[in-house]
């Protein structure tokens, strides 16, 4: 089963066993539909019911059924809050999940093979996808760099001739 992770715990919040998270999804107000997640704790998911929700500034307090000291809520700090695919949300044509990109291998529309995708880096701007090839390769995913992504068979192809003025290759 898919897992993917939504959020980071911070810190405890108040004395009822909250915690603070930092959101790891675009759409910060999924937490206020949340009821069923994962912990993602030494590489195991603990299912968990999420029982409240609230946004405060840059982040996100949420209530975790059976969390109800700051001692208990504190042995969570670091941890990742986890879905599962099925109650992922539904995102819109030509968005996909950093998951479902990793692993992709990438190639140019002149048929050259550029790689595996092995990270995606969020920045202000736009993503920035890390390609580990025969050489190092970095690229923003634009739309009109990105000529085919299909994460079903695990392929994207770049546009050879934008490649050539927005790629950052490492040697």
């Amino acid at each position: 089963m898919d897992h993917f992770r939504i959020a980071q715990v911070l810190k405890p919040h108040g004395i009822k066993g909250e915690v603070k998270v930092y959101p790891l999804t675009d759409d910060i107000s999924r937490f206020k539909r949340l009821k069923e997640a994962y912990i993602e704790r030494g590489g195991q998911y603990e299912p968990v019911n999420v029982d409240g929700a609230k946004n405060v500034s840059d982040a996100v307090v949420i209530h975790i059924e059976g969390i109800d000291t700051p001692d208990e809520a504190e042995k969570l700090r670091g941890l990742y809050i986890c879905v599962d695919r099925e109650h992922a949300v539904k995102l819109p044509k030509g968005t996909y999940f950093v998951a479902d990109l990793i692993g992709c291998e990438v190639f140019s529309t002149d048929g050259e093979p550029l790689g595996r995708l092995t990270d995606v880096l969020e920045t202000n701007a736009n993503d920035v996808y890390v390609i580990e090839g025969r050489r190092h390769l970095m690229v923003p995913a634009l739309k009109k760099l990105l000529s085919e992504v299909n994460v079903e068979s695990k392929r994207i192809v770049l546009d050879a001739e934008v490649l050539s003025e927005v790629g950052l290759f490492e040697d």
